[in-house]
């Protein structure tokens, strides 16, 4: 008598880990840039989110009579870690990833039986999580520090997390208001506010300064993206098929609007990018037939569309992610490929 499981079906961790480990290598340089223009609390808070991971994925084996290294093998729990560290603002309170790297894993991920048993994106649960319950710390990002006339050091980044000050007692909306009054969140919080920008706001958010800073993080995820779909570690359609949704809606939103918050502002801004090839692609909880991805995908990019256009939220993914993963038993049901030798029941 067979054993019937969820998806993914590998009958070799090493297989899950080789996945995992290529994901975690192309988002690298992601991380390297978002170290460069926001400084060393991208780092800490990815120390923080992993080595608790760690610490997690070995009480839970301990819990349930395993191994110590059954959980880390497969390196899901350092990847869902990574994922939400790179989410969160690079100064928020310690307590913000220690949160949500704990709903990530003990939540969304281990009380559904571990890899494979849960149904929604870990991750996204504890970004969304964070984000519904933390607001304000979770909207506190900081210009790239090359705007600042002090940028924080090492030290100030730790005391910045753990003590919410620097070694000099400025708080983050101090820092951040240090730069010419400017201090709204992200590039996307601007653009749901719609407010009127002054010349040197414009320069802030659209000049050479916003596209070696946010643009460029997006550019390194898009990059690492193609490389895994070149390397068929993902697949094609989900990424395709969310981007191509949402430049054909918002654009034509662009077309019959006046808006001066274009099509390529939202493409390249916030997490799009990051979701399209490294969150959106998860194989546990995303789509597993092919034109069921095609259908997952265009799904998650009209409801990015729909949150960042008409919603309170100014990025969407974490949602639309969530709100996607609920679609897919009913996606993977009516998407099923038709088996050879055998006829289409039209009843």
């Amino acid at each position: 008598m067979f054993k019937m499981v969820s998806s993914p079906h590998t009958h070799s961790s090493n297989l899950t880990a080789n996945f995992m480990l290529w994901v975690i290598a192309m988002m690298l340089p992601a991380f390297g840039v978002q170290i460069y223009y926001f400084g060393f609390g991208v780092l800490i808070q990815t120390l923080l989110a992993v080595s608790l991971a760690i610490v997690i994925e070995i009480g839970v084996a301990k819990l349930r009579k395993k191994t110590t290294a059954f959980y880390l093998a497969d390196l899901s729990g350092i990847l869902t870690a990574l994922i939400l560290a790179m989410s969160i603002p690079p100064y928020a309170p310690y307590w913000i990833v220690v949160i949500g790297v704990i709903v990530a894993l003990l939540l969304a991920k281990h009380s559904y039986g571990g890899l494979g048993q849960n149904l929604f994106n870990p991750a996204m649960v504890g970004y969304a999580l964070l984000l519904v319950s933390f607001p304000v710390q979770m909207t506190s990002w900081m210009v790239p520090i090359h705007l600042l006339s002090e940028p924080p050091t090492f030290a100030d980044a730790m005391s910045l997390i753990f003590k919410g000050v620097s070694t000099d007692g400025f708080s983050v909306y101090q820092l951040v208001n240090s730069v010419d009054g400017i201090a709204s969140a992200t590039v996307l919080d601007a653009a749901k506010i719609a407010k009127p920008l002054s010349r040197l706001e414009f320069d802030l958010l659209f000049g050479d300064v916003f596209l070696r800073g946010w643009w460029q993080v997006n550019f390194a995820f898009l990059l690492g993206g193609v490389f895994l779909i070149y390397k068929k570690i993902v697949h094609w359609q989900i990424p395709i098929a969310m981007l191509g949704t949402f430049v054909i809606f918002s654009g034509i939103t662009d077309l019959v609007s006046d808006s001066s918050w274009s099509m390529p502002l939202h493409l390249f801004s916030g997490a799009m990018m990051f979701g399209a090839f490294f969150i959106a692609t998860d194989p546990v909880t995303a789509s597993i037939t092919p034109r069921g991805k095609l259908i997952f995908g265009g799904l998650i990019g009209l409801l990015v569309y729909l949150i960042r256009y008409y919603g309170n939220y100014p990025d969407a993914i974490a949602f639309s992610v969530l709100l996607a993963n609920i679609c897919v038993p009913l996606i993977d049901h009516y998407t099923q490929p038709r088996l050879y030798g055998t006829r289409l029941d039209k009843r």
